[in-house]
């Protein structure tokens, strides 16, 4: 039952509202994290494990019934998901960003962290196909310019 409202949740939902969503979970995940590795005077490494444990288990709930899809999925688009997610933003990402919150304010290390979506639009551009508008570029501009406000000084 909850598997099947998630997936009706999901499909009704505007993408910009999940993304606000995602940034929200996020952030104030972020600040739990931080609290949990100072409190309990935990590494980033057993912070980081403790945080995927608990993601794989909720995660396996909620995608159990999309599970089948896996096979027919080809080896390619496996392989993206795994170096990509699992490798690349799954392990070293989070064992980077767990060191930055454990090391300084959360103020100066979420703007940065989270300039995310400026590498992956770089990446859309020069691999995907994506194009640059002037719009983007100016929204890109504006997301530098405010890490520079944000971290300076």
């Amino acid at each position: 039952m909850g598997n099947t409202y998630f997936l009706v949740w999901e499909h009704q939902m505007k993408p910009q509202l999940l993304a606000l969503l995602t940034a929200m979970a996020w952030g104030i995940g972020g600040y739990f994290e931080k609290k949990g590795l100072h409190y309990g005077n935990l590494s980033p490494q057993v912070g980081i494990t403790l945080r995927t444990v608990a993601a794989l288990v909720v995660l396996a709930f909620a995608s159990l019934p999309q599970w089948s899809t896996i096979p027919q999925a080809g080896a390619r688009s496996l392989l993206y998901m795994l170096i990509g997610g699992g490798v690349v933003a799954g392990a070293a990402g989070m064992l980077c960003f767990y060191a930055a919150i454990k090391g300084a304010p959360l103020v100066k290390v979420m703007p940065i962290a989270f300039t995310a979506p400026l590498f992956s639009a770089f990446m859309g551009m020069a691999f995907g196909g994506e194009i640059l508008t002037m719009k983007i570029a100016l929204g890109m501009l504006m997301t530098v310019g405010g890490i520079v406000l944000l971290s300076a000084g």
